[in-house]
């Protein structure tokens, strides 16, 4: 089965996550199939930034996602939905 959640990168207190697609056996920080997105919890604005598109791929196909990966989901749709329509 296919999990979209969080991958660990950076070092000691100073941690960053990459959002990826990968199968549920595989460890934490192990084998990934895509990179979706990234986020970076110390900052204060523009803390994550998502592929919209192929979680939406991903979803459809199967995959179950984590519940800081849904949130964090919420948050964007909603950033992009009150986000202003360039002409």
């Amino acid at each position: 089965m296919v999990k979209i959640r969080l991958r660990k990168t950076g070092c000691n207190r100073v941690a960053t996550f990459r959002v990826v697609a990968c199968d549920s056996r595989s460890p934490r920080d192990g084998k990934f199939l895509e990179i979706l997105g990234w986020y970076d919890p110390r900052k204060t604005a523009d803390k994550f930034g998502l592929n919209l598109d192929r979680i939406a791929y991903w979803t459809s196909q199967g995959a179950q996602v984590s519940e800081t990966v849904a949130s964090l989901v919420k948050q964007a749709k909603k950033a992009a939905a009150a986000a202003p329509v360039e002409a």
